[in-house]
């Protein structure tokens, strides 16, 4: 399935929700050359059909950076082109899909028999990950930036991408879990509108930071190019983590002059979806929120630490909360 390049390479940001990926991005899209574009896989629902706000404080139908990517890549944005890409995502690009469309990127013939799934395949899957990459080219061209950066998470968006041969490197997020499940219970307002987010018990968030990187380690085994960052190393020291990756992305040394210690100096941004941060603009000092550690209740901390001992141990998390 794979098919030419794209002249516009893809950092496509993954790990689960609250981990640090819109700071990482933020921080990302202030180094020259770099295109920060948001949570990508929700500019459909979010974006075109909601008309939420951009990162630049624009509705996104009125955003005139946006407006000149959709008329780049597709002749203007439409509901219909929105709606179809949320069916081939209901289609396509789910995590219970990740185990078949591993086996698409090793060349492995996958049958409904043996995974169960009744994809029309490759056609699905090409129009999908075709119409991301469309996207990607245009929003780089705008940005007049050789690399975009899609901070979407979800693994299997990152599969599907590099099923379709996407010049796409992953920069996997990772964060204690027992901090990621602190934010998801914590009732926080969508800036958008003032409604609470999603909240997550305990449990579920585990599960879902357990089947979100495990996908991604997947990935890696597949010969994707994967990069793992800390969210509690990037907070520690911001200029050698981002030096280091930003290096190893094949970019060469980044010059980091809107970081000043522990400060970074944010210019605004057309992120098209993500946490409140994206909207943040000027001076922020960057610091670990450590407050799960004495704000959520043990019983808490213990259960996610139980649910997900092996993989916060690969990731050089201790077993201690307090």
């Amino acid at each position: 399935m794979p098919t030419s390049p794209s002249p516009v390479r893809v950092v496509f940001l993954g790990g689960l929700g609250r981990s640090g990926t819109t700071l990482l991005e933020r921080l990302l899209g202030e180094v020259p050359g770099i295109a920060a574009l948001g949570e990508v896989v929700h500019l459909w629902d979010r974006g075109v059909l909601a008309g939420e706000a951009c990162g630049c404080g624009e509705p996104f139908g009125t955003c005139p950076f946006w407006l000149r990517v959709g008329d780049t890549a597709f002749g203007g944005w439409s509901p219909e082109r929105a709606e179809r890409m949320l069916a081939l995502r209901w289609r396509v690009d789910r995590t219970r899909r990740i185990p078949a469309l591993a086996a698409l990127l090793a060349g492995e013939n996958v049958g409904a028999g043996a995974t169960g799934w009744s994809l029309e395949e490759p056609t699905e899957l090409e129009e999908y990950a075709a119409v991301y990459r469309r996207l990607y080219d245009a929003a780089g061209e705008t940005a007049g930036c050789s690399v975009v950066v899609d901070s979407s998470k979800h693994a299997s968006l990152a599969f599907c991408l590099a099923v379709a041969g996407a010049d796409v490197h992953v920069v996997h997020v990772v964060r204690d879990p027992r901090a990621v499940a602190h934010s998801w219970y914590r009732q926080v307002p969508r800036p958008e509108d003032g409604a609470p987010m999603t909240r997550w018990p305990p449990a579920r968030t585990s599960l879902h930071w357990l089947a979100q990187n495990l996908g991604l380690e997947l990935l890696a085994r597949r010969g994707v190019p994967v990069t793992r960052v800390r969210y509690e190393d990037l907070l520690a020291d911001p200029a050698r983590t981002l030096g280091h990756l930003v290096t190893g992305l094949g970019l060469g040394p980044p010059p980091l002059g809107f970081l000043d210690g522990g400060v970074a100096e944010l210019s605004p941004a057309h992120t098209v979806s993500g946490n409140p941060m994206r909207f943040t603009v000027g001076r922020v000092e960057l610091t670990r929120d450590d407050r799960w550690r004495t704000a959520a209740a043990a019983r808490h901390l213990r259960l996610v630490t139980a649910l997900t001992w092996p993989l916060m141990i690969r990731y050089d998390y201790s077993w201690r909360f307090r």
